[in-house]
């Protein structure tokens, strides 16, 4: 939940906009200003009079603005001072710290989870291959470094989980933080592509490419110098490097497939949502390193024991 000053013209976010309360605060001191030089000019009653009311009203909404923000503070902000997006701010339980970025409305982090522990120090395990897709239980993994020649995947990609992992009521994300719902993807593609195709006619049933666009703003800049090496989006043909204009900083930890194989590191982003489709699907959001797209779901790509990457909302 983010931190609104509520009153006079307009209001600001504090996850947006850090000089907002300053901004509010000028305009009331322009507001009082302004009465008080008007009320040295006036000459009859008449003037007097509609002063007075200009006064008690300035007076009314600067209290009632006192009131709104108290308010705001303690539901939103029961701590000082109140959380402010784009600082690195946010650790999980077992102490690894993520940057934030304000995108839209949103809070986010900017890196994948790499949490080995579950919000109640339960550790999450990690199946094999052979009980990997047949397991209905939350289970982590990073990618097979035997595969990829990469010693510190977990470092770069976080872990893998499997979407019982993302839905255990013990919790992923940090304490103040939740994985988005399919629902919250899409606020997020829609602040950054407002011709995305998915709405409330087709929310149920629409797969494939949501956004041509919005995945090229949220892909990391980090590009590898060849096919199949380095820590960041593999070239390809034509090129279609990642700008990050959006900060968000998506890098292709690719993903497990349900018979435990591993699949398009450095090719492709695939993150979970925590909403269901049906009893054996799941949705979530892929990136590709050969275009602009974001895709909400893949066929057996979101099956519930895929393991894709997690990032974590605000709540």
């Amino acid at each position: 939940m983010v931190f609104n000053y509520l009153g006079l013209n307009s209001s600001y976010n504090c996850a947006i906009n850090k000089s907002g309360c300053m901004k509010k605060s000028i305009y009331i001191y322009l507001y009082i200003s302004l009465t008080i030089s008007l009320n040295g000019q006036v000459n009859n009653k008449q003037e007097l009079d509609i002063m007075e009311g200009i006064k008690r009203s300035a007076s009314f909404k600067l209290e009632e603005i006192k009131v709104r923000w108290k308010k705001a503070a303690l539901e939103n902000c029961p701590g000082v001072p109140c959380f402010i997006c784009d600082t690195p701010a946010v650790s999980d339980i077992d102490g690894n710290a993520y940057e934030t970025i304000a995108i839209g409305t949103q809070c986010w982090t900017k890196t994948n989870l790499k949490v080995t522990k579950y919000n109640d120090g339960t550790l999450i395990g990690d199946s094999t291959n052979s009980t990997w897709g047949t397991a209905v239980i939350g289970a982590r993994t990073g990618y097979d470094v035997s595969v990829v020649l990469l010693s510190d995947y977990v470092g770069t990609f976080g872990y893998l989980y499997n979407w019982y992992a993302v839905t255990d009521s013990r919790k992923l994300c940090p304490a103040g933080w939740h994985v988005p719902t399919d629902a919250e993807w899409t606020i997020m593609i829609q602040a950054l592509d407002p011709y995305q195709l998915v709405n409330s006619t087709n929310v149920s049933t629409f797969f494939g490419i949501q956004s041509t666009t919005a995945g090229t703003v949220m892909k990391s800049t980090v590009t590898n110098t060849a096919v199949g090496s380095g820590l960041g989006w593999n070239p390809a043909s034509p090129p279609n490097p990642g700008t990050n204009i959006s900060g968000f900083s998506a890098l292709p930890g690719g993903y497990r497939q349900p018979d435990g194989n591993f699949s398009v590191i450095r090719g492709l982003a695939r993150f979970w949502s925590a909403s269901e489709r049906d009893s054996n699907y799941a949705w979530n959001r892929s990136l590709y390193n050969d275009d602009g797209r974001v895709n909400r779901g893949e066929f057996s790509g979101n099956a519930k024991s895929v393991g894709a990457s997690v990032r974590c909302l605000r709540d």
